[in-house]
C-alpha cells in the first residue's frame, strides 16, 4: 500500500522558519497522516516525536491540507454501503455485490430487484416480503427459511434452490424455473401462483398435499396452478 504522509506543524513552530533539520524535526508534533490504498482510505492520527519522512509546511498551507482531508473522509464515509443494500434499483453498486453472498436474515422487503442476480448466494431467513423479484436468479441459492410472501417472483430462477421451510405465502411465481433439485420441502404455499411453473412429478405431488387458497393478485387457486387432481 502506497503511503503519503502530510505533516502540519504545531503552533509552536508557527513563528519559525521553515526548515527540514533532524533537531527541528524531533520536536513533538500533531501528525494528520492520511493512506491511500487501492481498496481503502483511512485517516490515522497520531502524536511522533522521533524523526519521521515527511514535509513540514507553514501553518497556513498545512491548514488547508486539513480541511482538504476532512472533505475526503467526509466523502469516503458517505460511500460505506452495506452491501446487501446495494441492488439494482436501490444501491449504487452492480448486481455482483448480491451474488455469491451470505445474506442470511437480510433485509429486501417490498425492494425493486428485478433481474437481480442471486446467484449461490445464502440467504437464509432473508426478508424479501413484497419484493419485486421478476427474472430474479436464485440459482442453487439457499433460501431457507426466507420469507418471500407476497413476493412477484414471476420468470424467476429457482433451479436447484433450497427453498425448504419459507414462505411462499401468496406469492406469484407464474413462469419460473425450477428444474433440477429444487426443493420445497416443509414451505407455506397457501395462495401461491404456480402458473406455467415446470414441476417435476414428485414436487407436484408434494405440494399439492399442502397446497390451499387462492393468489389475491391473479385470482388463481393454488392447487389450480399445480395442476392438483
Amino acid at each position: 500500500m502506497a503511503t503519503i504522509a502530510l505533516s502540519v506543524a504545531s503552533t509552536s513552530f508557527a513563528q519559525k522558519p521553515f526548515s527540514r533539520s533532524s533537531a527541528s524535526l524531533r520536536r513533538s508534533w500533531r501528525s494528520y497522516l492520511f493512506c491511500f490504498s487501492s481498496s481503502s482510505f483511512r485517516p490515522v492520527f497520531g502524536n511522533f516525536s522521533s524523526p519521521v519522512p515527511s514535509i513540514v509546511l507553514p501553518p497556513a498551507v498545512g491548514q488547508s491540507f486539513v480541511r482538504a482531508g476532512a472533505l475526503a473522509v467526509l466523502t469516503a464515509s458517505l460511500c460505506l454501503v452495506d452491501p446487501a443494500l446495494a441492488f439494482k434499483g436501490g444501491g449504487p453498486y452492480g448486481a455482483e455485490v448480491t451474488r455469491g453472498q451470505d445474506l442470511t436474515g437480510k433485509d429486501f422487503s417490498s425492494k425493486s430487484l428485478v433481474k437481480q442476480d442471486f446467484k449461490t448466494s445464502i440467504l437464509r431467513q432473508a426478508n424479501f416480503r413484497g419484493a419485486k423479484l421478476v427474472g430474479a436468479s436464485f440459482f442453487d441459492a439457499d433460501l431457507t427459511g426466507a420469507d418471500l410472501s407476497d413476493a412477484d417472483l414471476r420468470g424467476a430462477d429457482l433451479s436447484l434452490a433450497n427453498i425448504a421451510k419459507a414462505n411462499l405465502s401468496n406469492a406469484n411465481l407464474e413462469g419460473a424455473l425450477t428444474t433440477g433439485n429444487t426443493s420445497f420441502r416443509g414451505s407455506i404455499i397457501k395462495g401461491a401462483d404456480f402458473t406455467d411453473v415446470p414441476l417435476r412429478e414428485d414436487q407436484r405431488e408434494y405440494l399439492c398435499k399442502v397446497a390451499d387458497g387462492v393468489n389475491p393478485t391473479t385470482g388463481n387457486a393454488t392447487r389450480e396452478t399445480l395442476l392438483c387432481n
